[in-house]
């Protein structure tokens, strides 16, 4: 069982982003500083978009988002 969920609090927002990948149940989400979600149907997907819509600047400690880049590596790696 591959499973992804982590916690990002950002700038400009109370509520932290969240990343989940459940490749098991096929689900692949991402709450947004909004808390608007997206859903995507694979993990490339959810990558491929968190690579064009976030960025380090984005986050109250930049370290979480280069941990989060990490994971997706490892993750992938692990499919």
């Amino acid at each position: 069982m591959i499973l992804l969920n982590i916690e990002l609090m950002p700038k400009n927002g109370a509520l932290p982003c969240e990343v989940t990948a459940d490749d098991d149940n096929g689900v692949f989400t991402i709450r947004k500083e909004d808390t608007s979600g997206e859903v995507f149907n694979n993990f490339s997907s959810l990558k491929g978009w968190i690579h064009q819509h976030w960025n380090e600047e984005q986050f109250v400690h930049s370290n979480e988002f280069h941990q989060l880049l990490s994971f997706l590596d490892q993750y992938e790696k692990e499919m």
